[in-house]
C-alpha cells in the first residue's frame, strides 16, 4: 500500500482526536474532539458549539493541527480548518451519544461543523505485522551499531 492510501486508512480507523488551533497572541490550544467522519480524501469532520472558544480562533487564523494516538499508531496532520454551517451533513452525521453536548438533538441551533482539509501528515505504525517488522530492523541495526533503514510500511510524511 502506498503511503498516502496508508495515512488515509490510518486516519479512519480512529474515532476521537485532538485539535490544535491557536489561541490569540499565537500560543497553542488543544482539545479533545469526537470525529464526525473521515473521509476517503482525508477530509475529517467534527460536530462543535459555534458559541466555543475555538471557533473564534479559527476565525483569527484556520490553520490547525490534528493528531491522532492509539497504543500503537500514531497519525498528525496539519492543515486548514473552517466552520461549515450545513443542516443537510450534521443530520447525516448525527450520533446520538453527542446529545450529552447538545441536549435539544440534532436541530440543536447552537451546533455547527468543523471540516479539516489535511494538507501534510505524517504516520507511524507499531501494529500488528508492522510492529513485528519494525522489532526485526531495530534490532537488526542495534546488532550492525546503525540505524534501521526506512520503511514507508511504518512511519512515513505525506502531502495530501
Amino acid at each position: 500500500m502506498n503511503p498516502h492510501d496508508k495515512l488515509i486508512d490510518l486516519i479512519q480507523d480512529f474515532d476521537n482526536a485532538m485539535l490544535i488551533t491557536k489561541a490569540n497572541g499565537g500560543k497553542l490550544d488543544a482539545r479533545p474532539m469526537a470525529i464526525a467522519e473521515a473521509t476517503d480524501d482525508g477530509e475529517i469532520w467534527f460536530v462543535t458549539d459555534r458559541n466555543s472558544g475555538k471557533i473564534a480562533e479559527l476565525m483569527l487564523d484556520s490553520d490547525v493541527a490534528v493528531t491522532l494516538q492509539g497504543s500503537k499508531t500514531f497519525v498528525s496532520l496539519s492543515g486548514v480548518c473552517r466552520v461549515v454551517d450545513d443542516r443537510a451533513k450534521i443530520e447525516s452525521l448525527w450520533n446520538e451519544a453527542w446529545k450529552v453536548w447538545f441536549p435539544a438533538g440534532k436541530s440543536d441551533p447552537a451546533i455547527t461543523l468543523l471540516k479539516v482539509q489535511p494538507e501534510r501528515g505524517e504516520y507511524w505504525d507499531n501494529s500488528g505485522f508492522s510492529g513485528w517488522k519494525y522489532l526485526f530492523k531495530a534490532g537488526k541495526a542495534y546488532l550492525q551499531g546503525e540505524q534501521p533503514e526506512k520503511d514507508d510500511s511504518i512511519s512515513a510524511k505525506v502531502t495530501l
